[in-house]
């Protein structure tokens, strides 16, 4: 494996993404990428600060004929979302990303890249650190825990940012210019039980693992129709707790909100007599998901393995009531959009079912660009987890960003594009919570784009970044930054 990324174009960026990518930095652990960004500012002498919701903030003067020039504020996030394989041993508040060249793409071995939003940190780095560039006043703004709740774009201060323009370098696909993005909301729901003794004699446990998903990001990926780990688990032991007598006696399912479930089990208990019958059930039942998922998914793995009989179990009741509602609990793409093609309006990621002997906790990601669309999808998936006689609280709404199609700088970045490339970018819209809208709303009048190179399969431990448009990302952000018009 090629490990030198230093040695790639543009070397700036290049330099401090390999940095970045040997400093742990998981979201509510970004400590060491915070003194990382105010040492590099500090030793260059320009203006730095950390707010109380640790953002960090850096100014750099325009250069000299410039100064009359829009400010721009550059903003990506600090932190990234921590997946792995269950193979592969690694501590993602300890250890350094195992970031190579694989072809024309970055990626890393066995866990996510951080590409989502480490390339966007790094850009700014080398526009603050390159004393050749051309631009107007820049403010580099870098905010804290994105990925798990948007803590820093909440938590901006008013008053901090001067600039006109803000430019968001968390998109993932080049060429493209994003002029609007979804809102979200958090449902957590919560099964109480107490736990009850397992009669052992006579039965058997058996460990059933769903595994081998893409997986991918909870926004961008969920129009692909890729299958969720713990919807495909809980069908089938919707099904299985009809013919056996099956006692349930964990589930660990999914991660992060914002990732689709890639692997998912749970702990059962039956009558050894019957273990080879559900045995058989699995096995067709992972054959009728893969041809269900043919073409989408290539490598889902659905199996059965013995354990050690457990002590105790979930009570027969919850566990119907838990296994039905998750069974029919709305996930994935509930909407498309009719006023940009392609575009998902309204979406659910079932993002985590675990366990932990008291509880069951069951967590979703809601997204829409319509406010009222994702307030009622809330209402309906906590009306339905009341009848299964659990509580649920939505929390952590954020509204979407809303298109504005005559944005000075979205045509100023398109005549750009357009000298640079010979086409025009694709101007749309994103169904992923971008933190645009939030510090929109604490800045009002702010003209807004977002833009990034191409990263695929964020939030996975497939996530790659392609080089050429790292190239091509960068060339377009300097040549923004030297065409910003003059401030009236």
């Amino acid at each position: 494996m090629d490990r030198n990324l230093k040695a790639l174009e543009p070397a700036r960026l290049w330099n401090h993404f390999a940095e970045i990518a040997r400093i742990p930095r998981p979201s509510s652990h970004e400590e060491r990428i915070r003194r990382y960004i105010l040492d590099f500012a500090a030793a260059r002498g320009l203006e730095c600060r950390e707010d109380a919701a640790h953002n960090v903030y850096v100014a750099k003067p325009a250069t000299p004929g410039m100064e009359n020039r829009k400010g721009v504020i550059l903003q990506a996030h600090l932190d990234m979302v921590p997946q792995k394989n269950n193979d592969k041993v690694f501590d993602f508040e300890k250890d350094p990303i195992d970031a190579y060249i694989d072809g024309g793409w970055v990626t890393a071995d066995g866990t996510t890249l951080g590409a989502d939003d480490g390339i966007g940190v790094a850009a700014i780095l080398a526009v603050l650190e390159d004393e050749t560039l051309v631009h107007g006043p820049i403010e580099a703004l870098f905010t804290a825990t994105e990925e798990t709740g948007m803590d820093g774009a909440f938590g901006l201060e008013a008053g901090l940012l001067r600039g006109d323009i803000l430019l968001n370098l968390d998109s993932e696909s080049e060429g493209e210019l994003y002029v609007g993005c979804a809102g979200g909301l958090d449902a957590s729901t919560t099964f109480a039980y107490t736990a009850e003794p397992v009669a052992a004699e006579g039965r058997t446990a058996l460990r059933l693992v769903v595994k081998g998903l893409k997986g991918g990001h909870s926004g961008i990926q969920i129009g692909c129709q890729r299958a969720n780990a713990n919807k495909v688990l809980f069908r089938f032991l919707c099904e299985a707790v009809k013919k056996h007598a099956l006692q349930l006696v964990s589930v660990d399912g999914g991660g992060l909100r914002n990732a689709i479930p890639r692997e998912a089990e749970a702990v059962v208990t039956l009558p050894a007599a019957e273990r080879a019958a559900l045995v058989e059930e699995l096995a067709a039942y992972a054959q009728t998901i893969g041809a269900e998922y043919a073409g989408i998914e290539e490598g889902i793995a659905i199996f059965a393995e013995k354990v050690p009989m457990p002590a105790v179990a979930m009570p027969a009741a919850t566990a119907g009531a838990l296994i039905r509602a998750v069974a029919a609990c709305p996930d994935g793409m509930q909407k498309r959009s009719m006023a940009m093609e392609g575009l998902v309006q309204t979406s659910t990621n079932l993002a985590r079912v675990v366990s932990d002997g008291r509880t069951v906790k069951v967590l979703s990601l809601l997204r829409s660009s319509v406010r009222t669309e994702k307030e009622a999808l809330g209402a309906a998936m906590a009306a339905l987890f009341e009848l299964a006689g659990a509580e649920t609280a939505l929390t952590g709404s954020y509204d979407g960003w809303n298109p504005n199609m005559q944005s000075p700088i979205l045509q100023a970045m398109t005549a750009s594009y357009e000298q640079l490339y010979g086409r025009r970018p694709l101007v749309t819209a994103i169904h992923a919570g971008l933190e645009c809208g939030i510090i929109g709303s604490k800045y009002p009048g702010l003209d807004m784009i977002s833009f990034g190179p191409t990263i695929c399969y964020p939030h996975s431990p497939d996530e790659k970044v392609e080089i050429a448009s790292v190239a091509k990302f960068y060339d377009f952000l300097v040549r923004t930054l030297a065409s910003i018009p003059v401030k009236a």
